[in-house]
C-alpha cells in the first residue's frame, strides 16, 4: 500500500498533475510522498495542519528519509512572522514598560535573553516562556505593522532570515495557513511569501476547505483596531510627542472597540447577520467605532511626515475602514457576513459560499504536480464531496486502507436504548452507558462530545459514576491546560479518561492501553444555525440541491472518521469505538457513515464490548 502511494505521488509529479490520495492509519503516506517528493530533483513545498506536524517533520521524518535515500536536498522551515520574534516590537515594548503584570515583564526580559542568543528567533524555541502567552503579541509583528526594508533591525530580522533560508532550500515546510497567506499576497500583487515549486504538497488536506474559506473571505477584529490604536500611541511616543491629538485618538478607538465588544454579554459564539438587528445597540456601537478609526486616521495622515513608522500606520489605519465599511455597506451573493465572538474581541467577516473556484485558478494559473492526502478526504472511497468543495475537477483519486486488522484489533459499539440526541438525558445516557465499558477496559478513554455543554455536563457526570463504582481513575477535562500538555498527562498516567471536545477530534496519537475506548456522544454534524453553513445550505436548497445529504452528510463522515482515528493507531492496539448516536443504525445515512469506518466488528450489545477487554493479551 506504500509502494502503490508512492508510485501514485511519483507518477503525479513527473506528470505534473493533481492528486487526492486518501491512506487509513498506519499505510506510512508520510514517507510514500517524501521518497518521491525527495528523488524528484525538483522544489517541494510541503504544507501541514499543524506547528506541530511541521516540527515533526522538519526534526524528524524529512531526515530520516533524507538519510535514508542519501539524498543531498536542503530543507527550510518557515512559520507565519507572528511565530518570529521581532526585533524593532521587543525593542519598543522594553523602552515602553506598560505590561499589566509582573508575570509578564519578566517573561519579556526571558524573551529579551531568548533574541540575543537564538538562530532562529522562533517563539517555539524560547521554552522559558509559553506559546500562547499574551507578551508574544507586544514583540513579534504582524503584515500590517512591519517596516519591512525601512526597519532599523532589517539585517538580522529573523523573519527575513527563515525567508531567505526558504528561498534557497530544495524542501520548504509550511502550514496551510502561510500557504493561502502567501496566496491572498499574490492575488493582491504584493510580494510573495513562498517561492516558486514544482511540487505542493498538502498533508492533513482534509482542513484546507475551512482554511481556504478564512483566507479567501475578509475580516476585521475589535483586536485588531485595538493593536492599531496601541502601535499608534507607542510610534506617536517616538516620532510625535509633542502631539496631544494622537494619543487621544488612539484612546477613544481602544474604547470604542471595547464598547462594540461589550455590545454581546456572550462569551463566544457565532451570530449571522439577521441576529444582529435584534442587538440594538450593536449598529450604534459599530458606528462609533468606524468614526473613532477615521478620527485616528485623519490624526495619521497629519503626522505621516514625521517617520515611516507613522506613514504605515496611517496606511493601515485607512486599510481597515475599508474592510469594516465594506462590512457594513456591502452587498455580496457570492458571501456570507457575520460575527464572531472571543473572549475578548469580537471579529467581523465575509466568507465566501464557495472556495472551489478561487483554488481552481490557482491550480489552473501554476504548472506544477499538487498532492492532497489524508487519512479522511472520502466518504466510501467517493471523493466527490471533497473534490467538489476543493475545485479539482480533473484530479486522479486514490483510496489505501488501514493495514491494521480491525476486525481483530476493535470492536463498534452503538448502545441499545439510547435516547435521541437532541434530548435533555441524552447525555447521562451516555456516561451510563460509557462507564461500564471503560471500567472493564481499565481506564484509558477519550469522551469526545460535540459541543461545550455537553461536555462539561458529561465531566460532572462522569466523575460522579467513576465515584459510584470505585474506581480511582484519574479524570481529565479540555481546559486544564493546553493541548499537548493535557496529552503528555493522559500518556503518562495510563488509564486516565479524558473528556474533551473540538480540540481532541483529530492530530492526537496516544498508542496501546492509554487509549482503549473512544466515546463519541453524537454524530458530528455541525450546527445548522452556523453562519457560513446556514447560508451555503439555503444557497444549495435554492438551486433544488439537497444540501443535508450532499453537503451535510459527507462533512459529518469526515469528522466522525477523524474521531474514530484517534482508536487504533498502531498494530498492536486493541480498543473499543463507542458511538452514542441511535441515527447511525435508525437512519439511511447511518450505513453510509459505518461504511465509511475502518471494518470493524459491529455489536450493540454491552456485553460483547466488556468482553472485548476479557480476551485482551
Amino acid at each position: 500500500m506504500q509502494l502503490e502511494m508512492a508510485e501514485a505521488v511519483a507518477a503525479a509529479i513527473a506528470g505534473n498533475a493533481v492528486l487526492v490520495a486518501e491512506a487509513g492509519t498506519g499505510t506510512g503516506k508520510t514517507f510514500a510522498y517524501l521518497v518521491p517528493a525527495l528523488l524528484s530533483g525538483g522544489k517541494v513545498i510541503v504544507s501541514t495542519g499543524t506547528k506541530t506536524l511541521q516540527d515533526q517533520l522538519y526534526d524528524r521524518d524529512i531526515p530520516t528519509v533524507r538519510d535514508a535515500l542519501r539524498a543531498p536536498v536542503t530543507v527550510a522551515l518557515l512559520k507565519g512572522r507572528a511565530n518570529y520574534v521581532c526585533h524593532h516590537h521587543l525593542e519598543r515594548t522594553l523602552r515602553d514598560g506598560r505590561l499589566v503584570s509582573r508575570e509578564e515583564a519578566g517573561r519579556l526580559r526571558e524573551i529579551e535573553r531568548f533574541a540575543r542568543t537564538t538562530q532562529t528567533g522562533d517563539k517555539a524555541d524560547c521554552a522559558s516562556v509559553p506559546e500562547h502567552a499574551g507578551i508574544w503579541s507586544f514583540v513579534t509583528s504582524t503584515r500590517e505593522n512591519c517596516l519591512g526594508s525601512q526597519c532599523a533591525h532589517y539585517d538580522a530580522c529573523f523573519v527575513m532570515a527563515a525567508r531567505r533560508q526558504a528561498l534557497a532550500a530544495d524542501v520548504v515546510v509550511i502550514n496551510h495557513h502561510l500557504f493561502f497567506a502567501d496566496v491572498v499576497l499574490r492575488d493582491e500583487g504584493a510580494s510573495e511569501l513562498l517561492p516558486a515549486c514544482n511540487t505542493v504538497v498538502f498533508d492533513e488536506a482534509h482542513q484546507l476547505p475551512e482554511t481556504a474559506g478564512l483566507f479567501f473571505g475578509e475580516s476585521v477584529s475589535t483586536s485588531q483596531l485595538a493593536q492599531l490604536a496601541r502601535d499608534a500611541r507607542l510610534e506617536g511616543v517616538a516620532s510625535a510627542p509633542d502631539y496631544a491629538a494622537l494619543p487621544q485618538a488612539c484612546e477613544a478607538l481602544e474604547k470604542a472597540a471595547r464598547d462594540l465588544r461589550l455590545v454581546f454579554p456572550e462569551e463566544g459564539g457565532r451570530l449571522p447577520l439577521a441576529a444582529l438587528a435584534a442587538r440594538a445597540a450593536f449598529a450604534g456601537a459599530l458606528d462609533a467605532s468606524l468614526a473613532a478609526l477615521d478620527r485616528l486616521a485623519a490624526e495619521l495622515k497629519g503626522q505621516a511626515e514625521r517617520s515611516e513608522g507613522m506613514a504605515r500606520l496611517w496606511q493601515r489605519a485607512l486599510a481597515a475602514a475599508e474592510l469594516a465599511e465594506r462590512w457594513r455597506s456591502g452587498v455580496d451573493e457570492e458571501r456570507v457576513r457575520w460575527v464572531e465572538l472571543f473572549g475578548r474581541s469580537l471579529q467581523l467577516n465575509a466568507t465566501p459560499l464557495s472556495i472551489a473556484g478561487i483554488f481552481a485558478r490557482q491550480i489552473e494559473s501554476q504548472a506544477r504536480a499538487w498532492i492532497f492526502t489524508s487519512a479522511t478526504l472520502s466518504v466510501n472511497r467517493d471523493f466527490s464531496h471533497y473534490c467538489g468543495a476543493m475545485g479539482l475537477s480533473s484530479a486522479r483519486t486514490a483510496s489505501w486502507e488501514s493495514p491494521f486488522d480491525f476486525a481483530r484489533q476493535s470492536l463498534l459499539y452503538v448502545p441499545e436504548r439510547l435516547p435521541q440526541p437532541n434530548t435533555r438525558e441524552h447525555t447521562a445516557a451516555v456516561v451510563a452507558a460509557a462507564a461500564p465499558v471503560i471500567a472493564a477496559a481499565g481506564g484509558g478513554a477519550f469522551m469526545l462530545f460535540t459541543s461545550l455543554r455537553a461536555m462539561r455536563e458529561g465531566y460532572e457526570l462522569m466523575r460522579a459514576a467513576l465515584e459510584a463504582r470505585g474506581l480511582a481513575f484519574p479524570l481529565l477535562v479540555q481546559g486544564e491546560g493546553s493541548r499537548s500538555e493535557m496529552l503528555v498527562r493522559f500518556r503518562g498516567l495510563g488509564d486516565a479518561v479524558l473528556v474533551g471536545s473540538q480540540s481532541f477530534w483529530e492530530g492526537v496519537d496516544v498508542r496501546g492501553r492509554a487509549l482503549s475506548v473512544v466515546v463519541i456522544d453524537k454524530l458530528p454534524f455541525a450546527p445548522p444555525e452556523d453562519p457560513v453553513l446556514a447560508a451555503r445550505i439555503d444557497r444549495m436548497n435554492r438551486e433544488g440541491r439537497n444540501a443535508f445529504l450532499e453537503y451535510q452528510v459527507p462533512e459529518a463522515v469526515i469528522t466522525l472518521k477523524q474521531g474514530a482515528g484517534r482508536l487504533i493507531r498502531d498494530e498492536t492496539d486493541r480498543g473499543v469505538l463507542m458511538i452514542c448516536d441511535p441515527r447511525i443504525v435508525s437512519r439511511g445515512y447511518g450505513r453510509r457513515m459505518i461504511e465509511s469506518l475502518p471494518p470493524m466488528r459491529f455489536t450493540r450489545k454491552e456485553a460483547d464490548a466488556v468482553a472485548f477487554f476479557a480476551t485482551r493479551p
